[in-house]
């Protein structure tokens, strides 16, 4: 079906909100556009919309903003510019950001401002963009309901009653509203999918070390959360993991970028073939609507030479759940016993938050050994899959939006949900095979709520993936975003 107006009362966007980031770019290169339109433009963009939704937070001051663009065009003679030069951009609240507020929606932070950037925003500013303020984001990134008691909630870009998801919520919505160009990420259980698909936007994961994460405390255990791009099209999001990708000496599990994404996006993926786990034959609860979203999208793909296979693997699904659950809490739930053992911000985390934590210190070495002993199992399958097929195509989640004073579903198709993210199970399987994973929008449902599917290759076939999202793409009977 063809995209629904939203439900916010917003006049859609200007000629150069519309423009694509990789047009953008080219503009302000080709000096057709200077830095001081197109910044001006995207913030009057936020200053109509972002009051309906609450995407973007800490915004810097307009003035200031204003003058950092003109200072860019005034050097733009003078220097070779970079690939985001003069691009707004507004990162996610749980990146560092050096001089701006990063509170990770988190009381205990609500007034914390870095001294240095994490990697990949010190390589997004080098490579010449404006950072205007950050993306909201849930308390953590835990969640995908982007809601935190120093924000509050982020709507959903089509529907004000409803969730975001989350935890790139903030960037989601204000991607699909047209307040900036581009935008990143984070995943770990979907985190960057999830609102993606939510929002009617792209959102891509990268394999595991593609993008460096850092700085940090611990570099070689944390291994399933990474960065990557969000956009409006596969293209946009080829220009910013072009900037964000590569090996930091101080992340030592990333690497070197095999060649740039953008340029590989030049020669198209001709066909491929797809195994479609569906609903992994009734092991997941699906929310009804999702997968005849899904398999219509699938028959499209169809005729651009990637034909389907529904495919079930031979796998115990629910240990690999229990294997997520254990090394999650094992990482972010050991991350936060910091705060838990302080008894003057204990009582500033949310359920959820202290819930990984008192599970973590519950963990014995063997389990968290057991659970990535079956993690590897799961990678083997995986490429043994991807000797018959070129990707594996899963829904993005498991139910469409819902209400946005729900924390988080507890039954899902008649069935309990046991903790707050067991309604993601759906995004576990790429994070814990380290597949580049992305959504790509697939529609909406009678009630005009978006959806979104997820494309996934093998280890370190990044450019494939983003090829075959880009073959997808020119199959959508709507522009996504527009």
């Amino acid at each position: 079906m063809l995209r629904p107006q939203t439900k916010h009362a917003v006049a859609p966007a200007g000629d150069i909100c519309r423009l694509s980031a990789v047009a953008l770019a080219d503009a302000i290169r080709q000096k057709k556009l200077s830095v001081h339109e197109v910044v001006a433009a995207f913030l009057d963009r936020i200053e109509t919309v972002n009051p309906l939704v609450n995407a973007i937070v800490s915004l810097r001051d307009r003035g200031d903003i204003l003058r950092e663009a003109d200072a860019a065009d005034a050097r733009r003679a003078d220097v070779e510019t970079g690939p985001l030069f003069g691009l707004p951009i507004a990162i996610k609240d749980l990146a560092s950001t050096a001089g701006l507020r990063t509170s990770l929606g988190s009381p205990i932070f609500a007034d914390f401002v870095p001294q240095e950037d994490d990697f990949f925003v010190e390589r997004i500013r080098d490579a010449g963009a404006i950072i205007i303020g950050k993306t909201n984001v849930p308390e953590f990134g835990l969640g995908s309901n982007t809601y935190n008691n120093v924000f509050g909630p982020t709507l959903n870009a089509f529907d004000p009653a409803l969730t975001a998801g989350g935890s790139s919520g903030g960037a989601a919505v204000a991607l699909a509203l047209d307040m900036l160009p581009v935008a990143d990420g984070s995943d770990f259980g979907g985190s960057l999918r999830n609102p993606a698909a939510w929002n009617n936007v792209f959102g891509f994961r990268p394999s595991q070390g593609l993008v460096p994460g850092g700085p940090d405390f611990e570099v070689f255990h944390a291994q399933m959360g990474v960065d990557g791009p969000m956009g409006r099209n596969v293209r946009d999001m080829a220009l910013l993991l072009d900037v964000q990708a590569g090996y930091h000496p101080h992340a030592p599990l990333s690497y070197e970028k095999p060649s740039s994404f953008l340029d590989g996006l030049g020669t198209a993926m001709t066909g491929g073939r797809i195994a479609w786990f569906g609903d992994l034959g009734g092991h997941l609860p699906v929310e009804a609507g999702i997968v005849d979203l899904c398999e219509t999208a699938l028959g499209r793909f169809a005729d651009a030479s990637f034909p389907c296979e529904p495919l079930r693997p031979d796998f115990d699904f629910e240990a690999l759940w229990q294997a997520f659950v254990t090394l999650r809490q094992a990482s972010s739930g050991c991350a936060l016993k910091t705060h838990y053992d302080d008894p003057s911000k204990r009582g500033l985390l949310k359920p959820e938050a202290v819930w990984e934590v008192e599970n973590a210190m519950l963990l014995t070495a063997p389990q968290i050994r057991a659970a990535s002993v079956i993690r590897t199992s799961w990678h083997r399958t995986l490429l043994s899959i991807f000797d018959r097929f070129d990707l594996v195509a899963l829904p993005t989640a498991q139910v469409f939006p819902f209400d946005v004073g729900t924390h988080w579903p507890r039954e899902v198709a008649g069935r309990a949900m046991d903790s707050y993210h067991r309604w993601m199970q759906v995004s576990a399987f790429a994070t814990l095979g380290g597949c580049p994973a992305v959504n790509v929008p697939v529609g909406f449902d009678d009630k005009g709520r978006p959806m979104g599917m997820q494309l996934i290759g093998r280890p370190r076939g990044d450019l494939a993936v983003l090829k075959a999202a880009a073959a997808y793409e020119a199959t959508l009977p709507w522009q996504a975003g527009a």
